[in-house]
């Protein structure tokens, strides 16, 4: 079926504002997805319980990971995925194991460089705290302390006069350290008071996974708004995409396919986990998909056979100031529509036969679309794409939004961008 154009419009970039805010950490991000599409009627199932093979929205939760697909009423067990994959994580500050420092009557926080953030990013910034905890009977506490409580002070020009000339230069070790107050450092300081923020007893955290994060909420920027501003865009602006046409491909009529979201940790740093896209997680849980459903090994190799994923990630816009960094002939613009991203070395998935899924894709959504490829002098970057299609043997094409300041603390895209990638991705999930 055709999806209708223009299902999504700027109230969906005003929801993607709201995501943003409640999502500091990829904890965060797959708890508000799974709320979201428990609205639209999908509901979670354990992957330690069995699974029956009734129709229907369903997903998995896994740490900062989650899939999520819906079996349309009829579906055969053989019936082939269409999926859309991201993922939640963002280059950031992480806390380290024994997080209690400082020095010169400083207090500080240990952190350690999660990705390849901009540093610079994170220096005088307001910076809050979040992430998860875990108590010692094994439950999880989300925690997200959105308020001004830590800092990364630069040094004054005053004491290194050369800065704007010679440039910036930030030893991760020495300078990257928060500071949240003043005084003595006492060991069990920061997990003390984050059980005195949570209402737990002093001692009942076993463990923590907590990153910083800005707290400058989204917002629109520009003399005619048109360009949005805010945290976590790489990659969260595609999750929250994704979320969305799912749920509404799960009210479409007469799917040929089934629909799946597919939302990884680990992205930022290699995706080798339990919840990174080079990990079982999505190909145990299509196949269990099929075996519920009555299939045998034949059936799932027909399932994946016919599947197609579309690997959402952000992708560079060319920059006013950097032009000559980008390849001469593709300068992606903000609110040119979602990307096609193309390296034959195989840093992006895409051919030819996955350029012409996405074109009918966005001429069904009445989208227009651009081309990503890298200057041949520069490195490129690479998604879960190519681990999809090798770990899977799925057909996969990396496709995203362009946006300025990737990695940066807080970045840059088109205001219209976001709703034209969504409505993308719904005409492929409900073709």
């Amino acid at each position: 079926m055709s999806s209708p154009a223009a299902r999504f419009d700027r109230g969906h970039t005003d929801d993607l504002m709201t995501f943003l805010a409640a999502s500091p950490s990829q904890y965060h991000a797959v708890a508000n997805a799974a709320e979201r599409l428990e609205k639209a009627g999908f509901r979670q199932l354990a992957e330690t319980d069995a699974w029956d093979a009734s129709t229907g929205g369903k997903f998995v939760l896994r740490g900062g990971a989650i899939i999520a697909w819906y079996v349309p009423e009829g579906a055969a067990a053989h019936t082939p995925f269409r999926i859309v994959g991201a993922h939640t994580d963002s280059p950031n500050l992480r806390v380290k194991p024994l997080p209690d420092t400082g020095t010169q009557g400083w207090r500080q926080i240990a952190v350690e460089i999660y990705g390849g953030t901009l540093l610079n990013t994170w220096l005088d910034r307001d910076l809050g705290l979040a992430g998860r905890l875990t108590l010692r009977d094994g439950t999880e506490r989300l925690v997200n302390i959105d308020r001004a409580l830590m800092r990364v002070p630069q040094l004054a020009v005053h004491l290194d006069r050369s800065v704007n000339s010679d440039g910036l230069k930030l030893d991760k070790q020495r300078h990257m350290q928060p500071i949240w107050g003043l005084g003595d450092v006492q060991e069990g300081d920061l997990i003390g008071f984050l059980e005195d923020e949570e209402g737990l007893d002093r001692g009942s955290v076993a463990g923590w996974d907590l990153m910083v994060h800005s707290i400058e909420p989204p917002a629109y920027l520009g003399r005619d708004r048109e360009l949005l501003a805010g945290p976590r865009m790489d990659n969260l602006l595609s999750v929250h995409a994704g979320v969305a046409a799912l749920a509404a491909a799960s009210a479409a009529e007469n799917l040929t396919y089934i629909p799946v979201l597919a939302a990884f940790d680990h992205e930022e740093n290699g995706s080798q986990s339990d919840t990174g896209a080079d990990g079982p997680l999505l190909g145990n849980v299509l196949e269990r998909s099929v075996f519920s459903r009555g299939g045998s090994y034949e059936d799932r190799a027909r399932a994946f056979a016919g599947a197609i994923c579309l690997s959402s990630d952000t992708g560079h816009a060319v920059h006013p100031n950097y032009a000559e960094r980008h390849d001469p002939s593709h300068h992606p613009r903000a609110n040119g529509g979602p990307i096609l991203k193309v390296n034959v070395n195989q840093r992006y998935a895409t051919d030819g036969s996955g350029r012409a899924v996405f074109v009918n894709a966005c001429e069904r959504a009445g989208v227009p679309w651009q081309t990503f490829v890298s200057n041949n002098s520069m490195p490129c970057g690479t998604t879960i794409g190519p681990i999809t299609a090798a770990r899977h043997g799925i057909q996969t094409v990396d496709i995203g939004v362009a946006i300025l300041s990737m990695h940066s603390a807080r970045e840059l895209c088109g205001a219209d961008d976001p709703y034209l990638l969504a409505n993308t991705m719904l005409a492929f999930l409900a073709s």
